[in-house]
């Protein structure tokens, strides 16, 4: 006769088991493999910072809050406010197609006006009459009334935009315009993809803004530089982050160390 131990295992406790040991392996592959990919991660290629200047010919691109990479902090920017679209793009006259001249063999569609009904006058030599032409001309008269204020169209504030750079650059606070389209943005914004780089990424509302902005090279003009010193204040405490690191070095004019850094 065979006596089974009060301690020994059943079937179903053992499948268990392994499943949980499976499991719990799992998730260590997962999480090395994380913190693998997090501190092995290298900062982009480093390019030579653009002259400081009021005009300047910037690599854009563009992002939005649903991308996969800002999901976690949803439509907030660095700062912690609000990320906002600009405004409309206004149309300038440089854009609109000139009105050409019009030569003989341009097919043109002629309307021809006739009168049937107006009698022509005979024409002679003879006959010299004196026409008068009587011109009336009607004055109108503005008396200005006692404590009446005249009406002044107030013209709406120009909707700023969201935008992310590296700072050492583009201090948080730098306002610029895009010549192209006349929208005006801020940088409000970092991240690690424009670290290092002379690029300036335009936050969209939507994806689908985002997709047709694609990356283009975009003329600016920079109506208000950012103050370097807040920007630096900001991100000292953070420099455990490579690409935070690599922005305070150039905020400190360490420009071959921040080169350098990988």
């Amino acid at each position: 006769m065979l006596i089974t131990s009060p301690t020994a295992l059943t079937h179903a406790e053992l499948r268990s088991l392994a499943l949980a040991v499976l499991a719990a392996f799992i998730a260590i592959i997962l999480l090395s493999a994380c913190e693998t990919t997090s501190t092995t991660r290298g900062l982009p290629a480093y390019e030579p910072p653009l002259a400081k200047k009021d005009f300047q010919n910037v690599r854009t691109t563009a992002y939005t809050h649903t991308e996969a990479d800002h999901t976690q902090y949803g439509a907030r920017n660095a700062l912690g406010g609000e990320l906002h679209a600009a405004g409309p793009a206004i149309h300038r006259a440089e854009n609109v197609r000139r009105a050409g001249t019009i030569s003989d063999s341009d097919e043109v569609d002629v309307i021809n006006i006739s009168n049937t009904d107006t009698k022509l006058q005979p024409f002679s030599m003879q006959e010299k009459k004196a026409t008068r032409v009587t011109t009336t001309t009607r004055v109108t008269k503005t008396t200005p009334v006692r404590g009446a204020k005249r009406a002044v169209a107030a013209s709406k504030p120009t909707k700023i935009g969201s935008a992310a750079a590296d700072w050492g650059r583009w201090p948080m606070g730098t306002t610029f315009r895009l010549l192209s389209t006349g929208q005006t943005y801020r940088i409000e914004d970092y991240g690690w993809a424009l670290s290092g780089r002379n690029t300036i990424d335009l936050y969209m509302s939507n994806r689908r803004d985002m997709n047709t902005w694609g990356a283009r090279q975009e003329p600016i003009q920079i109506l208000h530089w950012g103050d370097p010193q807040q920007s630096l204040q900001f991100l000292q405490s953070h420099t455990d982050y490579k690409h935070i690191k690599r922005m305070v070095l150039e905020l400190q004019s360490r420009n071959e160390e921040a080169a350098a850094l990988q």
